[in-house]
């Protein structure tokens, strides 16, 4: 089991990264999991018509968390998808909701029972608070990818997340595998990405070109492998697919 965890800023296109990515390893025929830790419980919507799904914490507010039927949702590629969720708005913390999450799905042996040859975490990018830092600390983790586009923010926001990796590098969880490139088309944004990667101390490892194929798919509820499977842009996460399977 390969277990890899995406971060990046809000907003950047990390979720659209990970659902194609999970679609492409599930068209190679690999069982897939794609794990959503975001309150907001919208990582894995284009793997079933643009629905939001029960979370783990929904179920466990439920008294319901048991069976793990409630929070499992198979996609029609054969996706496994899950959300943390999060507390109720104004009543708690959403760090803490994450790392319950992750405890309720070690408690039911989630990856035992169904042996996923990936588990794609796509993790809100606020690595200061411990619960959205845990798959990079905590040994969920083996790989991590930092989604960014040449926009000053979000590479900020990368640095920052790449700082955490190498504060917590010394247990050996979660190598920062590089960048990925999620374009806005701005100017001189490749060479911009490229210098802020090798002042972090890694390198781009994949560029996304942005494409209206994806906003089309995205208005089907749907990701570009399920919706475009010929379209150059699902050729594109089909190659991400082959690279982060390596």
């Amino acid at each position: 089991m390969k277990r890899i965890a995406f971060y990046g800023k809000g907003g950047i296109g990390k979720s659209t990264t990970v659902s194609n990515l999970a679609a492409a390893l599930a068209r190679k025929g690999f069982s897939v999991f794609q794990f959503g830790c975001d309150p907001k419980a919208d990582s894995t919507i284009n793997h079933h018509g643009g629905k939001r799904m029960d979370t783990v914490l929904d179920v466990m507010r439920r008294g319901d968390d048991n069976d793990e039927a409630g929070f499992i949702y198979k996609s029609p590629l054969g996706v496994y998808c899950l959300e943390a969720g999060g507390p109720l708005p104004g009543t708690g913390c959403a760090g803490r909701g994450i790392i319950s999450a992750f405890e309720k799905v070690d408690e039911l042996k989630i990856y035992e029972k169904y042996k996923p040859d990936f588990v794609l975490y796509d993790v809100l990018g606020d690595v200061v608070c411990g619960g959205f830092a845990m798959p990079i600390r905590n040994g969920y983790a083996d790989q991590l990818y930092i989604v960014t586009s040449g926009e000053m923010m979000s590479l900020y926001a990368a640095d920052n997340i790449a700082r955490a990796v190498k504060n917590v590098g010394k247990t050996g969880y979660a190598v920062l595998k590089g960048l990925i490139l999620n374009k806005k088309n701005i100017e001189g944004e490749d060479e911009l990405t490229r210098k802020a990667a090798e002042e972090m101390g890694t390198k781009v490892v994949f560029t996304i070109p942005r494409d209206k194929t994806v906003q089309a798919a995205e208005a089907l509820g749907k990701t570009v492998v399920e919706a475009f499977p010929d379209s150059e842009m699902s050729r594109l996460y089909m190659k991400l697919a082959e690279m982060v399977a390596l």
